[in-house]
């Protein structure tokens, strides 16, 4: 680490946002993204990680971005609190994730 304290709830912000423009999108960023947060996380995180992208995949609802990410910020932020020391390594997965993501325009 290099010094800098993270802030934790921005962390899990960021972290909510850009997992569910990963979930919502192409299949192996997806893939690699989970491996990712299974690893940092524990392979209990899988089973959730999935139904997020079934439900943003599949549901009709117009809120569904937003309550997904709303759950991913809570969680991520209880994970946080309990295992601090993933906080620059979740902020980072974070960032290279965002560089995979297509850009629209």
């Amino acid at each position: 680490m290099n010094g800098m304290v993270r802030h934790q709830p921005r962390v899990a912000f960021d972290a909510a946002r850009v997992l569910v423009d990963v979930a919502g999108g192409e299949a192996g960023l997806f893939a690699w993204y989970a491996e990712q947060l299974v690893v940092m996380f524990g392979p209990s995180c899988r089973r959730e990680l999935s139904a997020t992208r079934k439900e943003l995949t599949t549901s009709p609802r117009a809120n569904t971005r937003d309550v997904e990410g709303g759950k991913w910020r809570a969680r991520i932020e209880d994970l946080l609190r309990t295992r601090p020391e993933v906080t620059e390594s979740l902020h980072q997965l974070t960032l290279s994730a965002q560089v995979r993501l297509p850009h629209a325009g």
